[in-house]
């Protein structure tokens, strides 16, 4: 209804969902091992996945032959499989922008941990390592918390977020995500937790039993904090505030991730796990970026230890919320009509469209 009476339309993809559906290989691999109702569920979901988004191709290129119908992706990649594959006519590409530079060097000014009371007990010469988003398995953040254990005792791990509202399920003492974050960090374990997790049955050790139900030795209570969620403004000041911004999400077929434009256009080093959104958003913003393989914790707790790289000469950005403005006008304007050209004038109308922190966004 919408792509049919707009007299144009410009369609933003935050996701590819053809590509994010599961291989024939994977769905092959579940069945080979008798895993039938997982393969199941995985054919039904890439059905569905290329369904809906076939059906939405169809629909833009049969508009676009008596409307304007204008494309945006977040990678380069997406928008050459949107117009060579999928034969949509005007695609346009430009990487996920939230914070104005000078919005950013504003809030890094007035950033304080006392903004945080969690944060402003920390030891001052605590480092800060910060996990930014909703809750989810596909976050990864058990390897950050699995490589907190090989860093120096100053490090701490602070993990911005909390469950998605739409993930709360009735009745559900503690949500299954939680519980694993606290099962890696040892946290409210004791030792014959640890035996019974890993499958022993005999308890015959030379020790007491005090011992035993002690709290684990490898706890990390006093360095693994949960902050919470938080509204826009404190997001980007949490981040303004850490040393590090870890982001070991596995690879789940999204085209890019708010977190990682908003940690880099706040100005902070930034460790990311290799997956595809990640390695295509530096694409636009080179020798920003430290990767590391997905799960790999001894990777990533050697490369938090070593510090970052040197700085580039040039701080500055080349895609932010002027150039995102500035695109989106360009196509969006009528024929003849152009974008403004001087700076001044492209920074005002950018205005509008960078608002602190879409929460719709920054957490995904």
């Amino acid at each position: 209804m919408l792509t049919r009476h707009a007299p144009a339309l410009s369609v933003t993809f935050h996701t590819i969902l053809d590509e994010a559906a599961q291989s024939s290989g994977q769905i092959w691999r579940h069945a080979t091992r008798l895993r039938l109702g997982d393969a199941s569920l995985a054919a039904l979901d890439s059905l569905r996945s290329k369904w809906l988004s076939h059906g939405i191709y169809g629909e833009l290129r049969r508009q676009q032959r008596r409307k304007p119908v204008h494309v945006i992706t977040h990678t380069r990649r997406d928008m050459r499989l949107l117009r060579d594959v999928h034969r949509l006519a005007d695609v346009h590409h430009h990487p996920l922008s939230f914070v104005a530079p000078q919005a950013a060097l504003a809030i890094r000014a007035a950033a304080k941990r006392e903004a945080f009371p969690m944060m402003k007990r920390l030891p001052p010469a605590a480092k800060l390592i910060g996990t930014f988003g909703f809750l989810s398995p596909y976050k990864g953040f058990e390897t950050a918390v699995e490589a907190l254990r090989y860093l120096p005792e100053d490090h701490h791990l602070l993990v911005f977020g909390g469950i998605h509202p739409q993930a709360i399920a009735r009745n559900q003492p503690r949500d299954a995500y939680i519980t694993k974050l606290l099962t890696e960090g040892r946290i409210g374990q004791s030792v014959i937790d640890t035996l019974r997790e890993g499958g022993s049955t005999s308890l015959a050790l030379d020790a007491s039993a005090a011992q035993l139900l002690a709290r684990h030795p490898q706890d990390l209570h006093d360095r693994l904090h949960f902050m919470g969620v938080l509204d826009d403004a404190q997001f980007m000041t949490a981040m303004a505030l850490c040393d590090t911004v870890v982001l070991p999400y596995l690879e789940v077929g999204q085209s890019s991730s708010g977190p990682i434009a908003m940690a880099l256009e706040m100005g902070c080093r930034v460790i990311a796990s290799r997956t595809r959104a990640f390695l295509q958003y530096a694409r636009y913003h080179p020798d920003r970026i430290e990767f590391f393989d997905i799960g790999n914790f001894a990777e990533l707790a050697r490369r938090i230890e070593a510090g970052p790289p040197p700085a580039p000469a040039d701080r500055r950005l080349s895609h932010d919320t002027t150039t995102n403005a500035a695109l989106y006008m360009r196509v969006s304007l009528p024929p003849g009509m152009s974008p403004p050209r001087d700076a001044a004038a492209a920074e005002k109308a950018a205005a509008p469209l960078t608002p602190p922190a879409p929460a719709a966004l920054a957490r995904i």
